[in-house]
């Protein structure tokens, strides 16, 4: 019933995709399990080492034999000014203090020099591994690489907020493209405009993709039900991508004050941020984003203001102080539930096929 060209390619039972979330949420057991579970489990690794992707892959391997994905940051030109990172690192004094934290190491400009070398590292890691599928956020990586990456039969997935985005990944040689609604949580993918041009909501944006490019479409944002999931089919995606509604699952690495905040949360609590990471992202209103709310046309770029502000969330996460926290979350946390994987994706898909059968009673 719901077998089709993605199902087939990525070897999955469900059109589902755990959503590569980043920063420590996609643990090994949470992976293999949605995996095993006959969805696609997703690494997010876009902070990770070298040799931390490589340590999980093969632990991740230990775990299951089914179908599972990694997914980078294609790194983005940016700037790094010494005056910017000294306002930044000056402003974040006052929560170093609430938050106790005796020392900050003043984040200096050489602390970026290496990004671009880390992304070969990271790709020669997955190849090594054998990784099959590979998705990319922020970018398109170069022709060399793509080329690279399918001499090696690695299925590669590009994401898009944009009709013109998802043109450029479909003409990159690429094989599916994750179109991203700006319901989404966390930082979104966009790469060729801004943020605010990219702001299109999921239901416009996938009929408007799917028109334009002959490669097969993923939905991603907002999506939290088996409603969400035969919408999203029904204007022409293959799958789903889903983050806040695996965030909140048992098996999820999310820290339990995150896992709170959303389940506890409403629509309407929901802000877009770049305080955080110099990068626009979606998560519940704080202390620190209302505080820092006012200086935001001044802060670094990604990641230079992410690096900044690394103490300062791995203290309130330690602290299980909320207030400091980056509770990434997309715009329906009404729907989100502390169940296990299994629950979540049988429950979608269980949804999904009573959707069917009524549409189908319908028709006949």
């Amino acid at each position: 019933m719901f077998k089709n060209q993605i199902t087939e390619l990525l070897k999955i039972e469900c059109p589902i995709i755990q959503a590569p979330m980043a920063g420590g949420i996609t643990t090994s057991d949470f992976v293999a399990e949605v995996s095993n579970c006959g969805a696609l489990g997703t690494i997010g690794a876009g902070y990770m080492t070298p040799s931390q992707i490589r340590e999980q892959i093969r632990e991740i391997k230990t775990l299951t034999n089914k179908s599972f994905g990694i997914n980078l940051f294609v790194p983005n030109d940016f700037r790094v000014n010494e005056n910017e990172i000294s306002k930044s690192n000056d402003l974040l004094q006052p929560f170093n203090e609430d938050l106790n934290i005796k020392q900050n190491d003043r984040i200096q400009v050489q602390n970026f020099n290496s990004l671009n070398d880390t992304f070969h590292e990271q790709i020669k890691v997955i190849i090594e591994e054998g990784v099959p599928i590979c998705s990319f956020t922020f970018g398109i990586p170069s022709k060399e690489m793509i080329k690279e990456l399918k001499l090696h039969n690695i299925i590669l997935i590009g994401t898009a907020t944009t009709v013109n985005e998802a043109i450029e990944i479909e003409k990159s040689g690429m094989d599916l493209i994750v179109v991203q609604g700006s319901e989404a949580g966390g930082h979104r993918g966009n790469f060729l405009n801004e943020n605010e041009e990219s702001l299109i909501g999921l239901m416009s944006l996938i009929p408007q993709v799917v028109d334009q490019v002959s490669i097969p479409v993923i939905a991603a944002g907002g999506i939290m039900d088996g409603r969400g999931l035969m919408a999203s089919l029904c204007l022409g995606a293959k799958a789903v991508q889903m983050g806040t509604a695996f965030l909140t699952c048992i098996e999820s690495g999310a820290h339990e004050v995150h896992k709170n905040a959303i389940l506890n949360s409403t629509e309407d609590q929901l802000v877009l941020t770049r305080s955080f990471s110099g990068k626009w992202a979606r998560g519940i209103e704080n202390k620190f984003i209302t505080e820092m709310k006012k200086h935001e046309a001044d802060l670094p770029e990604f990641p230079v203001q992410n690096t900044i502000t690394q103490t300062i969330r791995k203290a309130s996460s330690v602290q299980y102080n909320k207030e400091f926290m980056s509770l990434w979350s997309g715009q329906s946390p009404r729907l989100s539930k502390n169940e296990s994987v299994e629950n979540l994706i049988n429950g979608i898909m269980g949804e999904a096929k009573k959707f069917f059968e009524i549409f189908s009673g319908k028709l006949s």
